[in-house]
């Protein structure tokens, strides 16, 4: 992560998740479908320059991974290319040890 990459919480995120938000998983397919944020969309690292096209730009773009550090490069993408965008400190572990809920099963569209 960079020193200026924008970073948030989970508190903040599950905040952000209850306006309807744009929530972006970075991780790969099979750590999606096991547990992740309710209404985040799967657009794997790997993928996400190439997909930029499908994430709305007039919104705000909460970026969550495992435990940060996909997020926070990915988040560094999407700023450089203009996103208002935010990684999510602790990823889905965070999200998990906090008690909140999570999906399991098939990828959401962005």
């Amino acid at each position: 992560m960079s020193q200026t990459t924008p970073e948030i919480n989970v508190e903040q995120l599950a905040r952000a998740a209850e306006r309807q938000a744009t929530v972006v998983d970075v991780r790969e397919p099979y750590e999606y479908v096991a547990g992740h944020v309710p209404g985040a969309a799967l657009v794997p690292m790997g993928q996400l320059s190439s997909r930029l096209g499908e994430i709305d730009r007039s919104r705000p773009v909460y970026v969550v991974c495992a435990s940060g550090n996909r997020s926070a490069a990915m988040t560094d993408l999407l700023v450089a290319s203009g996103y208002d965008a935010y990684s999510v400190a602790g990823g889905t572990a965070a999200w998990t040890r906090s008690g909140r809920p999570v999906e399991t099963g098939t990828p959401a569209r962005v």
